[in-house]
């Protein structure tokens, strides 16, 4: 008899071990790493057009009031794993730990329409430790709202499993999607990189905006997504400032359950 993970919609393995986060002193500035919320922000070509109106506007009414109507992916977001199993937690269900903490923004000359490999990851090891999140500064978000945005690089299959193996807690892609583009998907796509990543609880995090003068460095991040019950993504404020770290610090891995 098949067990529930061969069954469509389920294979969540449970959350990968991570060392837990370690509060770091910096006395640098927090950076916004996120796309306003607005009608023209990122936005996927699926998803209807975000829409933002006051609902009471001064001096006609005593107060304002702006409504907001949008996919909970659209502009900067994390998945949670219910984005791709029905077997896994929402995203008012992730623990806060894996949404703060240290880690790094790796430069990758990504290629449009081209997977990010393990090898380049690799190449930037030294920078990376345990229970990190990771952000991809390619350049990438400079192009969001031209046809360009959407011939994005993407993470190859090589390089999820790279970042399981190397216990990322969240990895933050400064493009639209960690899979294939969507003008570049055939009949019968699987999105590979969502499956191996949100089945072990590495997050997904897409249309992050890098800060300028953060690539290939240690940083703290914050993913502060919105705590929406019961649903499989949310629009996120994402902040990092740079910490001091040096690289002779121990890359032991932590053991996974």
């Amino acid at each position: 008899m098949c067990g529930d993970h061969d069954k469509p919609g389920h294979g969540w393995q449970g959350w990968l071990a991570c060392p837990p986060p370690e509060p770091q002193v910096s006395a640098a500035p927090w950076q916004d790493c996120s796309h306003k919320l607005s009608e023209t922000m990122p936005n996927a070509s699926v998803f209807p057009t975000p829409r933002f109106r006051r609902l009471k506007s001064m001096p006609d009414d005593p107060l304002n009031v702006t409504e907001m109507r949008m996919a909970v992916h659209s502009g900067t977001h994390v998945d949670a794993p219910l984005h791709f199993f029905i077997d896994g937690p929402a995203i008012d269900a992730i623990p806060l730990d894996r949404l703060w903490g240290a880690g790094a923004i790796l430069r990758i000359a990504a290629e449009p329409c081209a997977p990010i490999t393990a090898a380049m990851l690799e190449a930037q090891a030294a920078l990376v430790r345990p229970g990190d999140i990771i952000g991809f500064d390619t350049s990438w978000s400079r192009h969001a709202g031209t046809p360009q945005y959407e011939c994005h690089p993407y993470i190859g299959d090589d390089a999820a499993h790279w970042l399981v193996d190397h216990q990322i807690k969240l990895i933050a892609c400064d493009f639209p999607s960690a899979d294939l583009p969507i003008i570049a998907r055939k009949p019968g796509f699987s999105w590979p990189a969502h499956h191996i990543l949100l089945s072990q609880g590495v997050l997904v995090s897409e249309h992050f905006a890098p800060a300028i003068g953060l690539a290939g460095q240690r940083v703290e991040f914050m993913f502060n997504a919105l705590n929406i019950a019961g649903s499989d993504g949310a629009p996120a404020r994402v902040l990092a400032r740079p910490i001091h770290w040096s690289s002779s610090q121990s890359l032991e891995r932590a053991p996974r359950h």
